[in-house]
């Protein structure tokens, strides 16, 4: 009688980790960035409707990489539990905290139960009434969750892009500054300009004076925004250089 193939937990997570870690390093990288009236979330993504930035609630932003059609199905989990609890209890219970252990409990159970773990990395902003309440959370494929601080990036390129951007302060730093160094933080190592087109965006804006905060930005805002941060004129679609002064970007699926 032949014996069973055995395989060590230690080697079976390891061999899991390396599998989820190699399908998010081929997708294009996140980056979500706080300034001093919201929070900005910047991907590089052609697509205009296979969405990796969305709105979760009211305060409440969503970014991920990966495969989408995972990250999309924890999205709508996102939003389904976030409506629920709003309903149950209170707007104000729903927080980005708790939906991160949500998600947390999920990706941690697929990651050791399931033939295969999900290959996504995410990001869960709030949006305080104040700067001192914002909040952003980084989960990865195990369900780790880290708490960062002012910018957090994901994907491929997560480590050079935080490398890059560490020792960097944008909270205090208003919308088109910040924009445009998340721009170029997500640039090509060669330094190649993206085109605007290519370029998803949205914030999470304290001034909109509704509970609502999440808006979108198309390609003229954007280019407004990277025009202003370089002080020259630049039109949608053009390639996206801030110029002398700050920043251009990189992601999608």
């Amino acid at each position: 009688m032949s014996q069973p193939f055995y395989v060590s937990p230690e080697q079976l997570m390891k061999d899991r980790a390396e599998f989820a870690r190699k399908g998010i390093a081929r997708g294009r990288s996140v980056v979500v960035l706080r300034y001093d009236e919201g929070i900005v979330l910047i991907a590089e993504n052609p697509s205009s409707t296979l969405h990796k930035i969305a709105e979760i609630y009211d305060r409440i932003g969503f970014a991920a990489v990966g495969k989408y059609n995972e990250f999309e199905t924890l999205r709508q989990a996102g939003v389904r539990y976030a409506d629920l609890r709003g309903y149950s209890y209170d707007r104000a219970d729903v927080t980005a905290r708790g939906l991160t252990n949500a998600y947390a409990q999920t990706l941690a159970g697929v990651f050791t139960t399931e033939s295969k773990p999900f290959e996504v990395e995410i990001v869960v902003a709030e949006l305080g009434v104040t700067a001192a309440g914002d909040r952003l959370y980084r989960l990865s494929y195990d369900g780790s969750v880290a708490d960062e601080n002012e910018h957090v990036a994901i994907g491929g390129q997560a480590d050079a892009i935080s490398t890059q951007l560490s020792g960097v302060h944008t909270a205090d730093r208003p919308l088109p500054a910040v924009f445009a160094l998340g721009v170029r933080a997500l640039s090509p190592a060669d330094g190649a300009p993206i085109p605007v087109t290519s370029i998803e965006a949205a914030v999470l804006d304290r001034t909109t004076g509704s509970h609502r905060t999440f808006r979108r930005l198309d390609d003229t805002a954007m280019a407004e925004l990277l025009a202003l941060a370089a002080g020259t004129d630049a039109q949608p679609g053009t390639d996206a250089q801030p110029g002398s002064t700050q920043p251009p970007a990189e992601d999608a699926q």
